[in-house]
């Protein structure tokens, strides 16, 4: 269902999309996302989430950048001055505490990676025992195409998100991935667009 020609239609840009399609079916295959609306739903929320690029969260923040974005945590110019342009820092200070990120540098070490964002020494580890792979002690394993599908579909599972998916309740899966509705309509659109590819 998920071939090289989908995904290029998604991604023109993948370096090697037949990798890309051959790993994300295996994921789906896995972990159940085995129908038409399932696998719409899951890649048009992997494409708006990384663009089928498994990505790691980018915490270079300007100053006022940081007190628009975590207004709680940087009151002021003068609170985000420690960790503007830091992302070492910010990761410690966002991250540092929970999630499980309990050691020194936990916040910045388990900061979000792969094509959904995984975030937290808590997730690595669990993603990491389902999935087989060391996430906690090569977190950058996330960034490899097939550990990215891999977690995705399992998180997929986790959170019950087919449930969602076979009511075609965008919203419902959307919430599940990003815990909001932030980039709705673009979700919307790579969602209808694979759609017409699978017909």
């Amino acid at each position: 269902m998920i071939t090289k020609t989908l995904i290029q239609a998604l991604n023109p840009n993948l370096k090697q999309p037949d990798v890309t399609a051959d790993k994300l079916q295996k994921a789906a295959d896995q972990y159940g996302i085995n129908t038409k609306l399932r696998v719409a739903h899951w890649l048009a929320q992997l494409t708006a989430e990384s663009s089928l690029v498994p990505q790691e969260e980018n915490l270079n923040y300007s100053a006022k950048r940081l007190c628009q974005v975590w207004p709680s945590r940087f009151p002021s110019m003068e609170a985000a001055q420690s960790c503007a342009m830091n992302p070492e820092a910010l990761g410690n200070k966002v991250y540092g505490g929970r999630m499980g990120n309990t050691q020194p540098g936990d916040g910045y070490k388990y900061r979000g990676r792969g094509f959904i964002q995984l975030t937290g020494r808590n997730n690595y580890t669990h993603y990491g025992q389902k999935t087989g792979f060391d996430l906690v002690n090569n977190p950058d394993l996330l960034l490899q195409i097939g550990v990215s599908a891999q977690t995705a579909a399992a998180f997929w599972q986790d959170h019950n998100i087919n449930v969602y998916a076979d009511k075609n309740d965008i919203e419902g899966v959307t919430r599940a991935i990003n815990g909001g509705l932030t980039g709705l309509q673009s979700r919307q659109a790579y969602f209808q667009k694979i759609m017409s590819l699978l017909s």
